[in-house]
């Protein structure tokens, strides 16, 4: 896989605590054999009403068209732990996720499919909605080397496990792509298996 070194895009802020994988991905869009096309059901209950209208909501607003990085509060990712969540994310043109604090097990999802989610201090989120809300097409820059967020002249300090920062930065976070690459090694140790 990629290194994943740094991010760069503009923010959409959703500053709700607790959005939950079900707020993320409905259920009933979880009957899928691939994870292609997920994306565009992404937040679907948040940003439609059951006839299918817009609802007010931050996905919905124009100034925010095109952002690649979710801005958000606390429990992130909270409830059940179906991977589709950091998938719809993903597939729906997202790169990166701050937040104050992310559920264990969408965090360990997202990491898998090379989705930087990184912490930031709750005052700090806050200035930085403000000024994103007051500058939808600033740009801002997620440094995962040295772990700051950088928005116009202003720099964040930002958090992230440093296993699963080391991770993304030498390009090991997608398991199946270690186990392909170091298929000479697991050869051999099945060989010596006694079963």
């Amino acid at each position: 896989m990629n290194p994943i070194k740094e991010v760069r895009g503009t923010v959409v802020p959703l500053i709700i605590d607790d959005i939950d994988t079900d707020r993320i991905i409905p259920a009933r869009y979880l009957r899928c054999v691939t994870f292609d096309g997920i994306g565009e059901f992404a937040f679907h209950d948040e940003r439609f009403d059951e006839a299918g209208k817009p609802k007010d909501y931050p996905l919905n607003e124009a100034r925010y068209k095109g952002a690649t990085i979710i801005l958000s509060a606390n429990n992130f990712g909270c409830g059940s732990s179906r991977e589709h969540a950091p998938q719809s994310i993903k597939r729906a043109g997202f790169n990166a996720v701050i937040a104050e604090s992310f559920a264990e097990i969408f965090f360990g999802n997202s990491l898998t499919i090379g989705l930087p989610c990184v912490t930031m201090a709750k005052a700090d989120i806050r200035e930085l909605a403000k000024a994103v809300e007051t500058k939808p097409s600033m740009e801002i820059e997620i440094a995962l080397e040295n772990m700051t967020v950088t928005a116009d002249g202003r720099t964040y300090k930002i958090a992230m496990p440093d296993v699963a920062r080391k991770a993304m930065i030498d390009g090991s976070y997608d398991l199946l792509a270690e186990l392909i690459r170091n298929k000479a090694k697991a050869d051999d140790v099945n060989s010596r298996l006694p079963y």
